[in-house]
């Protein structure tokens, strides 16, 4: 079966010059992991919104602190196992001699982000050092695969009333251009909450009444007093790298990453929830030359994150896993 649904295209996070993406996808069960490379270096901001976030050189990151270029963004499934796949990526960068250099040697610098998908299959299986490293050899400047593949491989919406009534997530991309500049985003949709249309209002994928394929709505459901579900806290969280190709400060990279969690807040509803662990970074590979006008680039970040997350889950495709069938979005 295919992994993903074939949507018209709305662009890419490869369309901003210097930005690579590759996918390793586990077929032992829904898992994988998404590299995002800059290898040219590219000054790096990160949001974290999420009460339960899994992360790794977020701290870094800091508009205050040293260094402010980094050369991959890793994004996994496996909780905090999947965060071993960011060492892969270091081992493939180095070998290519790609990296900060400290005296006699280079240190590539890789944040990660990941998202709990262990519900599905033998939770022993989750992507690690070997997996960053097939990730990064995959990427390429053409369009990424969507949907059931790389970080988006186990990825669930609409667990709020419990894994029976969810659907299946999955990875998007959307890029939008403007004058010489280019903003694209990478969105890996593993929500507590529905997602939603902005451009509609209405549920493309989330919460379904139980044994049906009828959508639930579970902010209504909510507000109605519909109690949710006691999940695994963090089991959810919707993770993705915002790039542009303006000429950014790190401060200005750090607030890129803020303004594009208004796209996830748009999208996704309810989002940054206690049991989610939403993080965007933001890459500014300076490829334009052109400096970046903030009010402009914030606006262009949250639509793509937005339109990047939408695909995600109109993109994936319906999984089988220990007799739990979760349709998608294209089944409805």
């Amino acid at each position: 079966m295919p992994s993903s649904t074939p949507l018209p295209p709305q662009g890419a996070i490869t369309d901003v010059r210097g930005i690579e993406v590759g996918h390793c996808t586990d077929t032992r069960r829904p898992t994988g992991c998404t590299a995002v490379l800059a290898r040219a270096g590219a000054v790096a901001g990160v949001d974290v919104r999420g009460a339960a976030p899994g992360t790794r050189e977020t701290d870094l990151l800091a508009p205050t602190n040293l260094v402010d270029r980094v050369h991959a963004v890793m994004l996994s499934g496996g909780s905090a196992w999947g965060l071993d796949a960011a060492g892969g990526a270091m081992r493939w960068l180095e070998r290519r001699g790609i990296g900060l250099a400290v005296g006699p040697g280079r240190v590539p610098i890789v944040p990660a982000a990941v998202l709990f998908d262990l519900y599905l299959g033998d939770a022993s299986i989750r992507p690690d050092a070997q997996a960053g490293e097939a990730a990064c050899e995959a990427a390429g400047t053409q369009p990424p695969l969507e949907g059931n593949v790389g970080a988006g491989s186990g990825a669930l919406v609409g667990k709020i009333f419990g894994l029976e009534q969810a659907m299946k997530g999955g990875i998007g991309t959307a890029s939008l251009r403007v004058g010489d500049v280019t903003v694209g985003a990478l969105i890996a949709c593993n929500a507590l909450g529905d997602v939603v249309d902005p451009a509609t209002g209405r549920i493309v994928a989330g919460a379904r009444e139980p044994g049906s394929l009828a959508l639930l709505d579970s902010r209504r459901a909510l507000l109605a007093g519909v109690p949710p579900r006691r999940l695994v806290a963090g089991a959810n969280t919707t993770i993705g790298v915002i790039a542009t190709d303006a000429v950014l400060t790190k401060s200005q990279a750090a607030r890129l990453a803020t303004a594009g969690h208004d796209g996830l807040a748009r999208a996704i509803n309810p989002a940054h929830t206690m049991l989610d662990g939403d993080t965007l970074f933001a890459l500014a590979t300076g490829a334009s030359g052109q400096p970046g006008e903030m009010m402009l680039l914030a606006t262009m970040a949250a639509e793509a994150v937005a339109i990047a997350t939408v695909r995600a889950v109109r993109a994936a495709r319906a999984i089988d896993v220990a007799g739990l069938h979760l349709p998608a979005a294209c089944d409805l």
